[in-house]
């Protein structure tokens, strides 16, 4: 008798939530490490956040975070367009890291920077990127001996994207020297627009367009530069959030 696929369901409850740089999807890298400057803390909840939990965790430099696609739509499809094949090639869903799938799971690998147990339990975290309100489901610490193959094949992704040039008009400059968090602020934007967070049909494309994404409490405003296959973004404006 053949065996009977276990049809069972799985409720999965959050462990806490993530505060972070990005307060909206657009300019979040597309895979975590890729901007450095990112910071973000994990707050776990009861009864998760009990200082017990995360003793030991302090030996360990990263950690794998299980969460959910929480701003992604429920439903799901068998095929998807990575940007990394431009937007327009279609691969199974199973074969990408698109947030459209199933069950909504995403994982992503982060440089753990601090544990404070004062109050509950929560997490400083490096190179994140998750958008801020993502429910986290399970925390794992990182093995490098046991989890990096550094000579693994990975298809269409075989290497780190090309980075795009950033540069700043005086005026935005402006309003990050007057910043406490300038320093880091500049350097989250440069990491940011290097990726080029633009979809991917749009790349390489000239336009005189003007883009805009936040980043913390600032609404950026930049443009592309088209000089050939090379693509220079151009921050034009450094706004408050709101302010327009």
């Amino acid at each position: 008798m053949d065996d009977v696929p276990n049809s069972e369901h799985f409720a999965l409850t959050p462990i806490g939530h993530v505060i972070s740089d990005y307060p909206d999807k657009f300019g979040i890298p597309r895979q975590p490490g890729l901007a450095l400057a990112a910071h973000a803390r994990l707050v776990l909840t009861p009864p998760y956040n009990d200082p017990l939990a995360v003793r030991g965790l302090e030996d360990f430099s990263h950690l794998w975070l299980s969460f959910i696609f929480h701003q992604s739509p429920e439903r799901w499809s068998p095929l998807v367009r990575p940007p990394r094949l431009g937007g327009n090639k279609k691969v199974g869903v199973f074969a990408s890291r698109s947030t459209h799938r199933p069950n909504r799971l995403g994982l992503s690998l982060v440089r753990l920077t601090g544990i404070n147990t004062h109050q509950g339990v929560e997490l400083t975290l490096e190179g994140c990127d998750l958008v801020s309100g993502t429910p986290v489901v399970d925390i794992k610490p990182y093995l490098p001996w046991a989890e990096a193959y550094p000579d693994a094949q990975a298809g269409f992704a075989p290497a780190m994207p090309a980075q795009s040039k950033v540069v700043f008009q005086p005026s935005a400059l402006k309003v990050i020297a007057k910043r406490q968090d300038g320093a880091t602020l500049q350097a989250l934007i440069e990491q940011v627009l290097a990726q080029d967070p633009r979809p991917a049909y749009q790349q390489g494309i000239p336009t005189e367009r003007l883009y805009g994404m936040r980043l913390r409490d600032v609404d950026i405003k930049f443009r592309p530069r088209q000089n050939g296959e090379a693509t220079t973004l151009e921050v034009v404006a450094i706004e408050p959030y709101g302010s327009a």
